[in-house]
């Protein structure tokens, strides 16, 4: 163990957890609590842990050795404030927080304890920090996913698949702070082009195969799914429902794609899941040198 005090994350969600996930850790070794949602088929072949354990590795830590997890799973988003306060009382060292809910989730749990977020939206937008993540305050910092010019770039791959495509279906979660950004900037791109933008609002699993039939009914020509984390939970069954209504469609994540989807434009949650932030702030965190 070395001499400094340390915890060392970031990552995206998981499925296949350690066993020291699964109980109450004895405090010999720097903790990190987690929780994420969905069932254990949505979450089911998400390939960040792979990534993220090897990117601890790299910096030398060894998990069971180094540091430990303790892990919780919500059944849906709605119960995230529920399993946050959970993780909070363990007293980790330091929280992941997979996704923008998981963030606010955890924020509401907990002043002190350090969190790091794998996929943010606004921080200022769900307030979360007075400043933006070039110098966050309070507790929270991580990597916001959207990155300008990248919806524009999907609208235009969707018209390069579709030559001369004049209505194209969005499907947004607009539960999700990360699709305003997004939703905005490719309308904006869109009205330029005089294209028609068809707006469909899936939250729910239940939303996905209505959202597709209504595309297909108001005869769309291609169909792009912006990034969120719900739209990735249910990637199979987005992918499924344009499968069956023929409909070509642009992804902003490549696990759509493996799931079987055509095509994809967008940031690597693998990458996300080997970034690392270093932190070394003694004054805001009390409880020590955090290198995160």
């Amino acid at each position: 163990m070395r001499r400094r005090e340390f915890v060392t994350l970031f990552g995206g969600a998981a499925i296949a957890w350690p066993s020291v996930a699964r109980a109450q850790i004895p405090r010999t070794r720097p903790l990190i609590g987690t929780f994420g949602s969905g069932t254990p088929e949505q979450r089911k072949g998400y390939e960040a842990w792979p990534s993220f354990l090897k990117g601890l590795r790299e910096f030398g830590y060894i998990e069971g050795r180094d540091f430990d997890i303790t892990f919780r799973l919500a059944a849906s988003t709605a119960k995230l404030p529920e399993v946050a306060r959970e993780v909070v009382q363990l007293s980790p060292d330091v929280i992941f927080a997979a996704a923008s809910a998981n963030a606010l989730a955890a924020k509401q749990a907990t002043s002190t304890i350090p969190i790091v977020v794998a996929a943010l939206g606004n921080l200022t937008a769900l307030g979360l920090s007075e400043n933006d993540l070039r110098r966050p305050t309070g507790n929270l910092t991580g990597i916001m996913p959207y990155v300008r010019g990248l919806p524009s770039k999907q609208l235009e791959i969707a018209r390069e698949i579709v030559a001369g495509a004049r209505k194209v279906g969005i499907v947004n979660d607009t539960s999700d702070i990360k699709t305003t950004p997004q939703w905005d900037e490719i309308s904006a791109t869109a009205a330029k082009l005089e294209i028609k933008i068809v707006g469909g609002d899936a939250q729910t699993t239940e939303d996905v195969e209505p959202t597709f039939r209504r595309f297909k009914e108001e005869r769309v020509d291609v169909v792009i799914v912006l990034q969120a984390n719900f739209l990735l939970l249910d990637r199979a069954q987005i992918a499924a429902a344009a499968a069956a209504t023929r409909l070509p469609t642009v992804y902003g994540y490549r696990e759509l794609v493996d799931a079987g989807g055509l095509i994809s434009y967008g940031i690597d949650l693998r990458a996300l899941s080997r970034c690392h932030l270093r932190v070394q702030d003694t004054q805001r965190h009390p409880r020590g040198r955090f290198t995160l």
